[in-house]
């Protein structure tokens, strides 16, 4: 109790900063609340240099808080739907991260760009923007100056994908008589959600499909976001071996124990879809945990206001070239792979 008392300053803090951006994430969806809380947090933290009091609750709501959004996220996963109707995209899903990685792996070796930075990048370019990142940040032990910039660089490519992703589209001839081809292409090479539903809707009211490009591309989306458990399990395991050999202890296996490497908020997460998958199976309707997906957002507003406050927006700024670079290479390659792989599997 005593600890809770402690840290309730900070809490309330980042939810006074977290209601108004997540109300106005719903009037500016392509933006989204996770931005105008990160933004409003990083203004915030340039006039507010200590903490004080406050500052234990802002490290529980970064962290803790962040990882309670993760799990609730996987309320809103049907494994049954994912599998029907996912299989499709699968092999492109499967080459798009790939590419995402790879590219993060070389810019990150060349341009010497920071590895967390570059791990967040690579993840939330291929996976699925802010969530990805989100179940990722913890494992990898990424600050929250790390975190906010590469949530910067997605969020940049994001806004872009939206606007520039239909045009393309009608430019390279995606069939306009069916939603599923441009839907599997939004789903694959767009990251975050809401810049998935909104290239996905405009292409349905460019072309009158109602909302069959925005079913497609949610399916497939969903699809990718079961992407972060074995990344993040390959990358607990990765940075528990390497612990392992600074301590001196690389040779002795029994100092290695996978219990311990892994994230066990990624199994909450996978337990939460298997719940969700059963409930459907016994005919509970997928509206009863509307509400956990909805506090799953809201819970990550909350986090990036904590990640914003612990931010340099100076320091951002003045670091944020060659991550931007970066995000663009993995943007770029996505949509190209995907492209291809479209054209191969003859769907465009």
């Amino acid at each position: 109790m005593e600890s809770l008392h402690k840290k309730l300053p900070g809490i309330l803090i980042c939810l006074a900063i977290a209601i108004p951006s997540y109300l106005l994430g719903k009037f500016v969806p392509v933006v989204g609340g996770a931005i105008f809380s990160i933004l409003i947090g990083m203004v915030i933290a340039t006039f507010w240099k200590e903490k004080g009091k406050a500052a234990p609750g802002i490290k529980f709501t970064s962290k803790f808080v962040l990882q309670l959004a993760v799990v609730l996220l996987g309320f809103g996963l049907n494994l049954n739907v994912i599998m029907q109707t996912g299989k499709q995209s699968l092999p492109i899903i499967v080459c798009t991260i790939a590419t995402s990685l790879v590219t993060a792996f070389v810019l990150h070796k060349a341009l010497s760009i920071h590895k967390n930075t570059s791990v967040l990048i690579g993840v939330g370019s291929s996976i699925c923007g802010g969530s990805a990142i989100a179940a990722t940040a913890p494992v990898i032990d990424a600050n929250d100056e790390e975190v906010a910039q590469s949530i910067s660089v997605i969020f940049f490519f994001n806004v872009l994908a939206a606007i520039i992703f239909p045009i393309l589209g009608k430019a390279l001839g995606f069939d306009t008589l069916s939603g599923d081809a441009f839907g599997i292409f939004a789903g694959t090479a767009v990251n975050d959600t809401s810049s998935v539903t909104a290239a996905a809707a405009t292409w349905d009211s460019m072309w009158n499909l109602g909302t069959q490009t925005l079913d497609k591309a949610v399916t497939v989306k969903l699809t990718r976001t079961l992407a972060i458990i074995p990344i993040t399990l390959v990358l607990a395991i990765h940075r528990a071996k390497k612990e392992q050999a600074a301590s001196g202890n690389s040779d002795k296996r029994s100092n290695f124990s996978i219990k311990r490497a892994f994230p066990m908020f990624i199994l909450y997460f996978v337990l939460a879809s298997i719940v969700t998958t059963i409930a459907v199976n016994l005919g509970v309707s997928t509206d009863f945990f509307a509400p956990l997906k909805t506090l799953s957002k809201f819970f990550i507003v909350m986090a990036m206001a904590a990640i914003g406050l612990n931010s340099n927006i100076v320091k951002l700024v003045k670091t944020g070239g060659k991550p931007l670079i970066l995000g663009a290479c993995c943007w770029v390659a996505i949509t190209f792979v995907s492209i291809v792989m479209q054209h191969f599997m003859g769907l465009i």
